[in-house]
């Protein structure tokens, strides 16, 4: 019994201060409020410039450089979802938009652009529950809800789909 108690005043006080620590350590990696790394900040806007610009591998380019700098700002995975998006990669775009939900769960603009892929990718019942997602968080009356909506309503995106009548060769007579 002694060597128990030993053991124990020997291995308590260590454990809580070191379950102390992480958790401290956790909490603060958790903070929603956090302000971003400037030069990620900065990677981010030339991100979004070169995304209008429709420069969209430009934007990639930058919002993964971002990310390697301050691996913490869930504004880069949203912009890494859109420029995604963009490039028809939506599988991508929606991994993307669930790494950011999963520092922000109650992120909207995630959840709005894990709705549009999802749309995207003919998930309709699958958009439809991220919008009843977002009607519990905001209403139907936010941005985001009706942005939704309104893919949801307009239905996915007709897929291009190119048929051999539609392709005409051109007559090239060539001689051996």
């Amino acid at each position: 019994m002694p060597a128990l108690k030993e053991m124990l005043m020997r291995y308590v006080a260590p454990a809580l201060a070191l379950s102390l620590a992480v958790a401290v350590t956790a909490s603060v990696g958790m903070s929603a409020d956090r302000q971003p790394d400037p030069r990620a900040a900065a990677l981010v806007a030339q991100g979004k410039s070169r995304l209008v610009a429709g420069q969209v591998q430009g934007a990639i380019d930058s919002f993964e450089a971002a990310l390697a700098v301050d691996p913490g700002y869930t504004a880069v995975y949203l912009e890494l979802g859109e420029a995604a998006r963009r490039e028809g990669l939506q599988g991508q775009a929606i991994r993307y938009y669930r790494m950011a939900l999963e520092r922000d769960p109650k992120n909207l603009a995630a959840i709005t652009g894990e709705g549009e892929a999802l749309l995207e990718k003919g998930a309709v019942e699958k958009a439809k529950r991220n919008l009843a997602q977002l009607q519990s968080l905001c209403g139907g009356t936010c941005a985001e809800s009706r942005q939704l909506a309104a893919a949801i309503q307009a239905g996915p995106p007709k897929p291009a789909v190119l048929t051999a009548d539609a392709v005409s060769p051109d007559p090239v007579v060539t001689q051996n």
